[in-house]
């Protein structure tokens, strides 16, 4: 009995210095605070704003048609370059030439309706004279002179009518000598056909809505960048300032151009509101197409070889020092001073969303400022450190 309970006191004493063990085994372990850091250096800043948006031509002229028929002939196609009055396509103008036709008789036919009208008026006013003579003699009554200034006067009017005749007959003419001209569809300016929207055979209607039968862009070689800027960057938009772009054709190629107009409509898209902006570019070797999806980037302002920080530095803040955070104010970086971290106001200018120029403040290029906080919780005291985290 003895000797079981000398076991028992035996296991309990061994547990215990295995609790005792194990305790300050993992406190030893409990990793200290480590920070990681990076320096201060020199370099260029560019502060800029980004958007997209798509590559058209400077001026793009839609051709449709004034007349409904028939498409005969098309004279061009995709990519054609075109002068001014040039054709591009034929309605088959049968119709249209029969209306003229018409017309031209019917403008014939009033012409002559115009001289008989003139021999009436000239019989009537014989008439006319021969019954005022007779009239004077007495050898007529007066009823017989009223009827004859009566027949003049109506005769005169013919005349007038058979003119106004004339008139409505010619401007007939020329509405049907106007839309037989409109079958012959004719570039209004010189430049490059970019959409056919036709067919031979293809029934085209004029309506109240145009139908588009050629898309022709006067000059490829100045292009325009149509982009939408969200409203809370269109305040640091200006006219001229430089622009940089690039397009999934040409991933290695950096375009150029300019800002060349804001324009003051808003864009609202589910609630949120946009600008476009217009950028100017030039396009010497065609490369740009119409069309094209352009990432651009307009640069606000640009520095060189200035004392420049990251980001994460401004916007690391240590842990347990919630309270003493409230409390300050203004932009600072932290900074080890005795193994702790230790705040250093400073005063920033430009970024480029990595780094941030530095105006002023006691921070020298090479310093090493905390970026984050690697103590996310127990690790083995005896691990190596990470490069970069000072302990």
């Amino acid at each position: 009995m003895n000797m079981k309970k000398k076991i028992n006191i035996c296991v309990i004493v061994v547990v215990v210095i295995l609790l005792i063990g194990a305790f300050f085994f993992f406190r030893n372990g409990e990793k200290q605070p480590g920070y990681r850091t990076e320096t201060v250096s020199r370099g260029d800043i560019r502060a800029t704003v980004t958007a997209t948006g798509t590559v058209n031509a400077l001026v793009t002229v839609l051709v449709g048609t004034q007349v409904s028929g028939t498409i005969k002939t098309l004279y061009v196609d995709f990519n054609s370059p075109v002068k001014k009055d040039q054709i591009l396509a034929q309605i088959d103008p049968a119709t249209f030439q029969a209306q003229v036709d018409q017309a031209r008789a019917n403008l014939s036919a009033a012409r002559a309706n115009v001289e008989k009208a003139q021999a009436a008026l000239l019989d009537a006013q014989r008439t006319l004279d021969r019954n005022k003579t007779l009239y004077q003699k007495n050898y007529i009554a007066k009823s017989e002179l009223d009827t004859a200034e009566t027949n003049e006067q109506a005769a005169r009017a013919q005349v007038s009518a058979a003119k106004a005749q004339v008139q409505q007959t010619k401007a007939s003419l020329d509405y049907a000598e106007n839309n037989l001209r409109y079958t012959r569809i004719v570039s209004p300016v010189d430049g490059i056909v970019i959409s056919r929207n036709v067919d031979v055979g293809q029934t085209v209607a004029a309506s109240f809505q145009t139908p588009t039968l050629f898309n022709i862009a006067q000059d490829l070689t100045k292009m325009q960048i149509d982009t939408n800027v969200d409203e809370a960057d269109i305040g640091k938009i200006r006219v001229d300032q430089p622009v940089e772009f690039t397009v999934d054709a040409y991933p290695d190629d950096t375009f150029v151009g300019k800002v060349f107009v804001i324009r003051n409509a808003p864009i609202t898209v589910q609630n949120v509101v946009t600008y476009d902006v217009v950028v100017k570019v030039e396009n010497p070797d065609l490369k740009l197409k119409p069309g094209m999806t352009a990432n651009v980037s307009i640069i606000l302002e640009k520095k060189e070889r200035v004392l420049r920080v990251p980001n994460a530095a401004l916007r690391f803040k240590p842990a347990g020092k919630e309270e003493n955070l409230r409390r300050l104010k203004g932009t600072g970086l932290w900074m080890l001073k005795d193994g702790e971290p230790e705040r250093i106001e400073v005063k920033t200018g430009i970024s480029d969303g990595s780094y941030t120029e530095l105006v002023s403040g006691e921070v020298r290029e090479g310093a090493a400022v905390i970026v984050e906080s690697t103590n996310n919780g127990k690790k083995n005291a005896k691990a190596p450190p990470m490069p970069g985290v000072i302990r």
